[in-house]
């Protein structure tokens, strides 16, 4: 078994931090719905602007908030403003990955989508591995 991208949210910014709290990120519903990130998983989190890297739980928002908050010693981390990259994982082994295409959204300055894109891994004639990415544009492919 080997670990794999299973979705990304990309460049998103965080909206909020909630110190005292339980911990976790809360994460608008609807982004999570469209590259399959459930509730509870375990996500990586890797905040562009300052380096810092964090592992936590997600927890849906408020669908159509464009929400984004970093809480419990999370917060610590990120910045209001600051953008983040979030990346959820699956393990299983090669073919695993080439059945699920993982899907990424890209984000604008006001956690507006504005770019869906595909990661295809995919066997060569010889058998080797090869990828495309793919992007999608403003088009909403269906949800996981």
């Amino acid at each position: 078994m080997e670990k794999y991208v299973g979705a990304k949210l990309h460049g998103i910014r965080v909206t909020g931090s909630k110190l005292n709290y339980h911990g976790s990120i809360t994460i608008d519903a609807d982004f999570c719905c469209q590259v399959g990130i459930k509730p509870l998983e375990y996500v990586e989190i890797w905040n562009k602007m300052s380096g810092a890297r964090i592992s936590t739980y997600v927890l849906y928002g408020e669908a159509g908030s464009r929400c984004c908050i970093l809480n419990g010693a999370a917060a610590r981390t990120c910045q209001e403003g600051d953008e983040i990259i979030i990346a959820s994982s699956v393990y299983g082994e090669v073919e695993d990955v080439i059945a699920l295409k993982p899907k990424v959204l890209v984000f604008g300055l006001d956690n507006s989508v504005v770019d869906r894109i595909v990661y295809e891994v995919f066997r060569k004639p010889d058998g080797s591995l090869d990828m495309n990415i793919s992007s999608l544009g403003q088009a909403c492919p269906d949800a996981p």
